[in-house]
């Protein structure tokens, strides 16, 4: 921390391409996340410097202390919290089951017998997905009319919309950017699996750094800033929790 303001610049590592966490408009980088950020540079009294960067670029560029941390939203696995330290959760993914607000036949997840219903291929929703049908045929004897895989979830919304998918399954954070898009388009019926905790991550030898993202989200939490960021990004506050969040064997 000493040396960040020495230099007087916070430098992190970013992919920005996780709306509305992060990502690009007009050029720049914005988002939650942004947000966050620049709280944390103004309480440092630094300038701050956004690197946006690949994903498979930033975690070995931490360990080479490219940058002081990494700041996009990284899924705390087992793994990855025995290599790396992670902060406490900024955010949370719950994979939802969404249909058009004009559906009037199907109001819960068991709705979705007989359906034919979508993800995005090689998310980590398909796996859960799979499961609830395998699920929902040992109960009912009965699973889906039809699996469809996409390539990305903006096409589930449009097949969603164009009456292709019964019932489509997309990640909240990416639903909330629909809603706020499509306004009334579509309503959710329940969610499929376990929801998947984001973090940022700091170098295991920068405890200190670690140390402040994790203060700096508290006070911006009890003083009611991360839930107005919340609330401005993705329409609500995300309930995340404050202690045990990192699995067995954790740095």
């Amino acid at each position: 921390m000493a040396d960040i303001k020495a230099r007087g610049q916070l430098t992190v590592g970013t992919e920005a391409a996780y709306e509305p966490y992060e990502f690009v408009e007009n050029g720049i980088v914005v988002g939650y996340g942004r947000d966050i950020l620049v709280h944390m540079a103004t309480k440092l009294g630094v300038k701050l410097v956004q690197l946006n960067l690949r994903f498979q670029g930033l975690l070995p560029g931490l360990m080479s202390h490219k940058f002081d941390f990494v700041a996009t939203s990284v899924g705390i696995t087992e793994e990855r919290a025995k290599r790396f330290a992670f902060s406490r959760p900024v955010g949370i993914v719950h994979s939802m089951f969404v249909v058009n607000s004009s559906n009037k036949t199907i109001a819960k997840p068991e709705d979705t017998a007989g359906k034919i219903v979508g993800t995005q291929m090689g998310s980590q929703a398909q796996p859960m997905v799979q499961e609830f049908e395998r699920q929902l045929k040992a109960k009912s004897g009965k699973g889906f009319a039809e699996f469809k895989l996409l390539q990305a979830y903006p096409d589930v919304s449009v097949a969603l919309s164009n009456g292709t998918l019964d019932v489509g399954v997309l990640p909240s954070n990416v639903l909330s950017v629909q809603m706020r898009r499509q306004p009334g388009a579509f309503k959710t019926i329940g969610e499929v699996g376990e929801p998947r905790l984001l973090a940022w991550v700091a170098n295991p030898q920068d405890a200190e750094i670690r140390s402040f993202i994790n203060q700096t989200l508290e006070e911006m939490r009890a003083s009611g800033k991360l839930a107005e960021l919340q609330r401005k990004w993705f329409g609500d506050t995300l309930n995340l929790p404050i202690s045990g969040y990192l699995p067995k064997g954790a740095l």
